[in-house]
């Protein structure tokens, strides 16, 4: 029988303030790993565990010490703090999401229900071992400027054939860089990721589709020519198309839209630099 063994703590959330830094503030999720847990797990034997109320303890004294501003920089922070720590977990990978706000002056601040951005850290006793950036949760309805046609048809085919439709994508993409310490590093190698969704802000109001697939490799070649550090985007895009429930008779160009039925269209996308 084969085990693999991982365990840690989840929804970490925490806001730290700082006089000149301002607010960082995020959810952390951890998952350690490490065959040397077994015996937690086959004879009870805790001697290697470290609590996952004792981790929650940790990233807050960690988020206390972190002298950067960004969410990838604690992350790699955070996961260098614990392999250090914790000489008996042989990796670990972390989650971190950031809790966005809205500044309104340097003191006031309102939380967003919007956009965030997102990192995936995997590190090990010998260093990083991988590095994702994105940014999730975008949502970006376009009026005009999209079409749909020229797909396949067959007898289970109602969709109509459109050349200019409104478009409404639910929208998260990801990023690795060529380096993946310049992910962590608070320099100017790191991409912000509000720099890249106003990138594909730009890219969807620019460009006339011919559908979402031809949509995100627009975007996707757009972000690796302009960000010379990525290495790999990639893209999970819905489609969140309003139904039409009703047309002005006497002009065709207004119409009453609802929302749709659950079922949605879901494009993917990788893109990789050449070498």
């Amino acid at each position: 029988m084969k085990a693999e063994i991982r365990y840690g703590k989840h929804e970490v959330s925490f806001y730290r303030t700082h006089p000149t830094r301002g607010l960082l503030g995020g959810r952390v999720s951890i998952d350690v790993f490490g065959d040397n847990f077994m015996p937690a797990y086959t004879e009870g034997d805790n001697r290697d565990v470290v609590a996952t109320d004792t981790m929650k303890n940790f990233v807050y004294a960690a988020a206390l010490d972190y002298p950067g501003t960004s969410h990838e920089g604690f992350a790699a922070f955070l996961g260098r703090r614990f392999i250090a720590t914790y000489p008996q977990m042989q990796w670990l990978r972390l989650l971190l999401r950031e809790i966005p706000f809205a500044m309104h002056s340097p003191k006031l601040l309102s939380p967003l229900e919007d956009d965030y951005g997102i990192v995936e850290l995997e590190i090990g006793q010998a260093g990083l071992r991988d590095v994702r950036c994105g940014r999730r949760n975008l949502r970006l309805v376009k009026l005009t400027g999209s079409a749909f046609k020229d797909f396949a048809r067959d007898a289970y085919t109602t969709l109509p054939e459109v050349s200019d439709r409104p478009l409404f994508i639910y929208l998260d993409v990801h990023w690795r860089y060529r380096r993946m310490e310049d992910g962590v590093d608070d320099g100017a190698a790191r991409i912000e990721s509000v720099a890249v969704r106003d990138a594909l802000i730009q890219t969807f109001d620019e460009f006339v589709s011919m559908s979402i697939q031809h949509l995100v490799h627009e975007m996707g070649s757009r972000l690796l020519a302009r960000f010379e550090g990525m290495a790999e985007v990639s893209f999970d895009a819905q489609n969140r198309l309003w139904d039409t429930s009703k047309v002005s008779e006497s002009d065709p160009t207004v119409k009453v839209f609802s929302d749709p039925k659950p079922a949605h269209g879901m494009i993917g996308l990788t893109l990789t630099r050449d070498a």
